[in-house]
């Protein structure tokens, strides 16, 4: 052969291995290769009448969860519906589902699409709450296999997995009242830990493990997103409100809560004592039921703390601590002993600085529409 053409087949093959290695490089990132990613490291949708964007420009390596919140205040905002349905049509191979309420219609016609293109789906739910509307029965009728929990308890969980990857999670019901009324917050973030966490928890609810009868076995009860451990917890197996209490003692400077429900005495009882050793404490209960017998509403206002009920005519669903503004806690978990020992509930306590400061940013919002309680009673 030529000398010149051995030169030219020579640097040929140099070009071709640069440009292999720098496709290698370019597509292993800590997600999945599969995994469409978004524009930004953090999305917060809903907290303002425009969409905000929280980004400083990652790189596909950094990007790690999207943070969403509902916003009551603006008429028929539904924007974490629409991301959700996103999730829905991009998904690929599977998408496993638990849902407390399902009464969005735009959702459900999403799932069958999803089907009929070939996309395996499973969903469990809560009887109760589900069983009298009519998107589930569409649902089952395309050929989607459904499970109820069929149980007084509830299945509280609103979580989904997609692509066996990614998890979607939070307060947010899928509901037309969680999408327009209510204040919520969702999660969506890929990790291949999360994710079998969430596949264990759903399987075995779909073979009929609901409540105590479910397994405590979390593969990764803690693992690390972007250098930030994750603590993941399922109610009641794994005993969620020790874990919630041992990350609020551990506060140093303040802890921020937003509160559907909160009745457990022995969380209020360490806040209590946190605040003794110099910790601010201060907090939002959701007005309906914060002046009822086993409320810790009362107990928390009678010390002196900044306690306020929420301005929001509907509902005020958060489930949610912060704590130093450097940690949140949140999921579907109730501060509630049924939470604890009764539901099927998730849980994340997620010590990322700039995650609990998103929230921090919510709680301030809705602190500025909340109302301070009339005397030492929690009521407006």
């Amino acid at each position: 052969m030529p000398k010149n053409i051995q030169i030219i087949i020579y640097w040929i093959m140099i070009v071709v291995v640069i440009f292999i290695g720098y496709y290698i490089f370019q597509t292993i990132v800590p997600l999945s290769s599969d995994t469409e990613f978004p524009s930004s490291a953090q999305e917060v949708r809903g907290a303002t009448t425009d969409t905000q964007l929280y980004s400083q420009t990652p790189s596909k390596e950094d990007i790690n969860y999207e943070i969403y919140f509902t916003n009551p205040t603006e008429s028929f905002n539904n924007t974490v519906e629409q991301a959700l349905i996103s999730k829905i049509d991009s998904s690929k191979t599977s998408i496993d589902m638990a849902v407390f309420e399902f009464d969005i219609e735009e959702v459900a016609q999403a799932l069958i699409r999803a089907a009929n293109r070939g996309v395996i789906i499973k969903i469990v739910y809560d009887n109760e709450y589900t069983d009298s509307d009519p998107q589930m029965r569409e649902i089952s009728t395309a050929g989607i296999s459904v499970v109820p929990d069929n149980r007084s308890a509830l299945m509280h969980n609103k979580f989904f997995i997609f692509d066996n990857t990614c998890v979607w999670t939070g307060s947010f019901n899928i509901s037309n009242n969680a999408s327009l009324k209510n204040n919520e917050n969702a999660i969506y973030f890929c990790s291949p830990e999360a994710a079998q966490n969430y596949t264990t928890e759903f399987e075995e609810m779909y073979n009929g493990q609901f409540g105590s009868s479910s397994p405590s076995d979390t593969p990764f009860p803690t693992f690390s997103i972007n250098g930030y451990t994750v603590e993941n917890c399922f109610a009641p197996e794994d005993h969620c409100m020790g874990k919630v209490i041992n990350a609020v003692n551990n506060a140093k400077s303040s802890i921020h809560f937003m509160a559907f429900s909160f009745t457990d005495g022995d969380l209020a009882n360490v806040m209590i004592d946190d605040s003794n050793r110099g910790v601010t404490v201060e907090g939002i209960f959701e007005t309906r039921g914060a002046d009822a017998e086993y409320s810790e509403c009362g107990t928390l206002l009678k010390k002196g703390y900044d306690i306020r009920l929420d301005g929001n005519p509907a509902t005020f669903h958060h489930k949610v601590i912060i704590v130093d503004g450097k940690y949140v806690i949140f999921g579907s978990f109730n501060f509630t002993s049924s939470a604890d020992t009764k539901n099927d509930e998730n849980l994340l306590i997620w010590y990322d600085p700039v995650l609990a400061q998103f929230f921090e940013q919510q709680y301030q919002l809705m602190k500025s529409q909340a109302v301070v309680p009339s005397g030492e009673t929690c009521t407006k």
